[in-house]
């Protein structure tokens, strides 16, 4: 019996001296240890980050852009120092029109990485969006300071200098646009533009043609050419292009618009009156047809139903100054030259020289 008791007093003390084996962590021990969990928390949320950011990239492709938004704020909110995050995050806010967001996210990615030049590019073209145009400007002059050779920075620059009618500024960009890429079709044609603004019209065609060449699916363009060949009175080539972009987009009001103004200049009325209608059918709100129709209904001598058409467009346009011209013409004709003269003086205040001739002509005492 005592020696039974001796045994199990042994074994006892075997276990207890078993469990007194597991230690403490020597301060070295434990500062590793904790290096090792916050390593593999890291890694967790690195790749966590990295997943949101794959679906947002998988989503922007396909231009589901507010939802990408969504997977790259998981992505930043999981790794704050992700910079790709942040960028493409301000880049679908620019997609859809969320310039303010894209601000404030180009500003924090700018922050973090400083001297960015696709940063300052896209922050460019968020302040563009918001009319903030000097913002813009000194965005896109420190984008081409970082990268001189990123034709999109020179090409928007142009865009912003045409917006702000500064056309020999923007025509000077659209070339260093096109000698950096000389495939880019929107630079021949918003080069084009200037110069039509500028009333050269020999070059302002030359760029749209090149741009034609460039890419012969875009219908503005041809939009373009036709309204460039109106204006050298070379109607056959005008509706020729015009033709052309209706059948690239059957949807294109303008160049039934403007196929409209051609043939009515040739005295085909009742073919430029169904261009009219059709430009007003896919587009009920577009003035210009409207006013056309309006300019139709005058010589067709229905003057009552011009004042209607004329009324329509300036109730879609307030400042569409050739709606009040050609009300005021048809009002005339019905005998209410007070209210001619009264639309006349509005079209001469929004810069129509019709309005200013037919004013001093028949209203000033």
């Amino acid at each position: 019996m005592k020696q039974h008791l001796k045994l199990l007093f042994c074994c006892l003390l075997l276990g207890s001296s078993t469990f007194a084996q597991v230690e403490a962590l020597t301060p070295q021990e434990q500062l590793y240890r904790d290096s090792i969990a916050k390593l593999n928390q890291q890694n967790a949320a690195i790749a966590a980050s990295q997943e949101a950011y794959n679906k947002g990239i998988e989503l922007f492709n396909q231009k589901k852009y507010n939802e990408a938004i969504t997977e790259f704020k998981q992505s930043i909110l999981s790794d704050p120092n992700f910079t790709a995050a942040f960028y493409n995050k301000g880049v679908a806010e620019n997609e859809v029109g969320r310039f303010s967001d894209a601000v404030e996210t180009f500003n924090k990615l700018i922050e973090k990485q400083g001297s960015y030049a696709k940063a300052y590019f896209q922050r460019g073209r968020a302040y563009q969006g918001l009319n903030d145009y000097l913002k813009s400007e000194k965005d896109y002059e420190k984008s081409i300071l970082l990268d001189a050779k990123n034709p999109k920075a020179y090409y928007n620059y142009g865009t912003l200098k045409f917006l702000q009618q500064d056309y020999k500024t923007a025509i000077t960009y659209f070339t260093k646009t096109i000698e950096l890429d000389a495939s880019n079709a929107y630079a021949y044609n918003d080069r084009g533009s200037c110069y039509r603004m500028l009333g050269d019209y020999p070059k302002a065609l030359a760029d749209y043609q090149e741009a034609e060449r460039k890419n012969p699916n875009l219908a503005f363009v041809l939009n373009n050419i036709g309204t460039t060949k109106k204006k050298t009175k070379d109607y056959a080539g005008a509706l020729a292009a015009f033709n052309r972009a209706i059948s690239i987009d059957a949807n294109f009001h303008m160049a039934y618009n403007n196929r409209g103004a051609t043939l009515l200049e040739k005295g085909s009325i009742d073919d430029a009156m169904k261009d009219f209608e059709k430009a007003l059918l896919i587009n009920p709100k577009y003035a210009p047809a409207a006013s056309n129709l309006a300019g139709v209904y005058f010589q067709k001598k229905e003057y009552a139903k011009a004042v209607e058409l004329a009324t329509r467009a300036i109730a879609m346009d307030p400042n569409y100054a050739a709606a009040y011209v050609n009300r005021g013409m048809a009002k005339e004709m019905l005998r209410d030259l007070d209210g001619a003269c009264a639309d006349w003086k509005k079209a001469n205040e929004l810069g129509a020289k019709e309005g200013k001739t037919y004013y001093a002509t028949n209203c000033s005492n």
